[in-house]
């Protein structure tokens, strides 16, 4: 792909120019990317004869300027030189070229609006009445004149190229419209008024260009808090760029320092404050083998980082890039007024054309009157204020989104949670706290293998030490623990295999043993071997001890060796957030998970689950199933998981939300919407916040539609 700088690419207006200018040539729009935030289009040239230079001539056909990217310079735009682009900036001295470069958009507007105070100045006290200036009788003074010609010539420069495409590829547009406004109103006698109405279009572009520079610098503004430099260990710390420090680099961060790069802690503690990224308002203690985010700010310890990741591939610098990018996945309100204005320009075209042509025709009516009317119904008609507000809105919900650590990737998944009335949640990870711990662990006697606590946990953590379940990290951790050995030594496991949703299997000591639930169990457990088939009460059955939490059974072919219970705290708010969830008028909640229904009910009944919306003992695959029964019954239906494990049921859902986006590439790839904090509460905030971006869209349509409404009855 081989991107441009588009510097006056501000709108969707502006991005379907390009698009119906520039598809003819490469062939698809599937060869069209755009990105407003940045003004960045990339084209797929791969396999076409043509040339960088090719589309920089058609964008210029648009009335817009084009510019290539430097490669390899990791998205940085150089700034064409001074008379590059031709006409009038060619004719500056460098530094006045250079600002016009720069700000062409304000000067003009500027210039449009002086000329027209200028004018009514110099009209006023040629006739000494400020009435008289604004008065339809007779013809401006010479000079008045002048400077109101001037004032629309300003303010309709940069809308005339595009005016003219529009002419020549047959699609009118608002370019068109106001253009037509501004020429028929001098061709009429009213200078003053097609003066106005040029610098009040050039107004509103410029507010919207300037609305777009907000979003877009609150956006970049995440890059910004990153530090550009890093101390380098070991050894004395030596100050490096920190796109010059390679993955698995030692760094220090000094207390009050911000982090410069991602990684893990190898050396100290320190609390770190990291609501730059997650919108989290407490710090998070971080300790040895723990991960920090670049952009974060160390608290009073000094720490050792061994980083992760390229400066390029932080954290940040990805949540930057897939907020940008949400600009492709366009709100179905901003699709709407798109096909709204498509339709609407062509139609009051024609009926200013009727209004300007039927009454002098058939009712004897003066040809200059009834054009004066359709005039003004051509300035009463263009859709500015309703193209310009929708997608304005959409930007600026994303970007307010992005800081209170909630990544949406479109403005389509920005509306989805307005009228959600049903809501999933995988259980492990996402109402609990995903960091289950072994609460105890049953030896069943008679096995031959198995002796006691310390000989099952060797074979299981050898079993579960490839796995990256929570379940499996938490039985290698209490094995070292239980048994004082570091990671190495674990018994050796040969002949490997991971079971999604039920286990792992292998050789250990010269055996097949298993490892999992009691699905597989029931499944592949030893029939009339020691230990029988079921797990005794107390020890993972039904009784007392399969309410505690979760069961994993260990067994080979001589029969069930141990049971290990595993507990899983609920989140403090896991029940507030689901009864604020409710509130908010969602008439389901429910709860999706692989372990057994003992404590399934357990943590349902703790943060409020209804019995009937409970679905345990599944697999990946009977989540979505699970997901796909709520779409089916007419739900509209989010999913919240955990990641990796959940993709399919989020992908199944109307919107996927990611749980542990800090450190998950597939929570962000998978998922519409990332919880960068992992902080339930933000669920209901995201339902408020997407209503209120509605709600303000919908305010922004009705006011324009009824202004004009409103304005076309009393010019009529």
């Amino acid at each position: 792909m081989t991107a441009f700088r588009i510097e006056e690419m501000d709108c969707a207006s502006e991005v379907n120019i390009l698009r119906r200018a520039l598809t003819p040539l490469v062939g698809s729009p599937d060869r069209l990317e755009f990105d407003v935030l940045s003004r960045r289009m990339r084209v797929d040239m791969a396999g076409l004869d043509l040339h960088a230079d090719d589309v920089v001539a058609a964008v210029a056909r648009t009335g817009m300027r084009a510019a290539p990217e430097a490669a390899g310079r990791g998205g940085a735009v150089p700034r064409p030189a001074p008379g590059a682009s031709g006409g009038f900036a060619s004719l500056l001295p460098r530094g006045l070229a250079e600002l016009w470069q720069r700000q062409s958009s304000l000067l003009l507007c500027a210039l449009s609006g002086m000329a027209l105070v200028a004018g009514i100045g110099v009209e006023w006290t040629h006739t000494g009445s400020l009435l008289e200036v604004f008065s339809e009788a007779g013809v401006p003074h010479p000079a008045t004149l002048a400077l109101w010609l001037a004032a629309a010539v300003a303010g309709a420069w940069r809308v005339l190229p595009r005016a003219v495409h529009a002419v020549r590829t047959l699609r009118p547009d608002m370019n068109l419209l106001m253009l037509l406004a501004v020429v028929g109103a001098a061709a009429i006698g009213q200078f003053f008024e097609g003066a106005s109405v040029a610098f009040l279009f050039a107004v509103a572009n410029q507010l919207e260009s300037w609305s777009v520079d907000r979003a877009r610098s609150a956006i970049a503004a995440l890059l910004d808090i990153s530090p550009s430099r890093a101390l380098d260990l070991p050894g004395t710390p030596v100050e490096t760029a920190v796109e010059n420090v390679p993955v698995g680099s030692r760094i220090l961060v000094r207390a009050g320092d911000r982090v410069p790069l991602d990684g893990t802690v190898a050396a100290g503690s320190s609390d770190i404050d990291q609501s730059p990224i997650t919108g989290e308002s407490m710090p998070v203690p971080k300790r040895p083998g723990e991960p920090v985010y670049a952009g974060t700010i160390n608290g009073g310890g000094v720490l050792e980082v061994l980083t992760t990741r390229a400066a390029s591939d932080t954290t940040l610098a990805r949540i930057l890039h897939m907020v940008e990018a949400a600009q492709s996945r366009r709100a179905r309100a901003v699709q709407w007024v798109d096909r709204f204005a498509a339709v609407y320009t062509p139609a009051m075209l024609a009926v200013a054309a009727l209004v300007a042509v039927v009454p002098p025709l058939f009712f004897g009516g003066a040809w200059s009157a009834w054009v004066y009317e359709a005039l003004v119904v051509l300035v009463i008609a263009c859709p500015c204020a309703l193209v310009i507000s929708t997608p304005v809105s959409i930007v600026a919900g994303l970007t307010s989104a992005a800081r209170n650590g909630v990544l949406v990737k479109g403005g389509s998944f920005l509306e989805l949670p307005a009228s959600l009335t049903a809501i999933a949640f995988d259980k492990t990870g996402t109402l609990t706290h995903g960091r289950p711990r072994v609460a105890r662990v049953l030896p069943v006697a008679g096995h031959p293998q198995v002796r006691d606590e310390a000989s099952a946990l060797r074979i299981a953590a050898a079993l579960e030490a490839p796995s990256s379940h929570p379940l499996a990290r938490a039985i290698v951790q209490h094995a070292r623990q239980v048994t004082g050995a570091g990671p190495d030594a674990a018994a050796t496991v040969g002949d490997h295999r991971t079971l999604p949703g039920l286990g792992a299997e292998g050789v250990v000591d010269g055996a097949r043993w298993r490892i999992g639930n009691r699905r597989f169990f029931a499944q592949d457990g030893p029939s009339g071997a020691a230990g029988g088939v079921e797990p005794p009460a107390g020890a993972g059955g039904e009784g007392e001890g399969a309410e505690a939490g979760s069961s994993v059974l260990l067994w080979n072919d001589a029969g069930l060796a141990a049971v290990m219970e595993l507990e899983d705290d609920l989140r403090p708010d896991a029940r507030s957030v689901l009864d604020g969830l409710r509130a908010a008028g969602l008439r389901r909640v429910v709860m999706l998970t692989g372990d057994n229904a003992a404590s399934a009910a357990r943590v349902a009944a703790a943060c409020g689950v209804d019995e009937a919306d409970i679905r345990a003992d599944l697999l990946p695959a009977d989540k979505t199933a699970a997901v796909a029964a709520l779409v089916e019954a007419g739900e509209r239906v989010a999913m919240v998981g955990d990641g990796v494990n959940d993709a399919p049921a989020l992908a199944t859902a109307h919107l996927g939300i990611a749980m542990g986006g800090i450190g998950s590439d597939a929570a962000i790839e998978t998922a519409d919407i990332t919880l960068m904090s992992d902080d339930l509460g933000k669920l209901p905030w995201l339902v408020r916040h997407s209503r209120r971006t509605l709600g303000v869209i919908r305010q922004n349509i009705g006011f324009a539609l009824g202004l004009k409404a409103l304005f076309l009855g009393l010019a009529v």
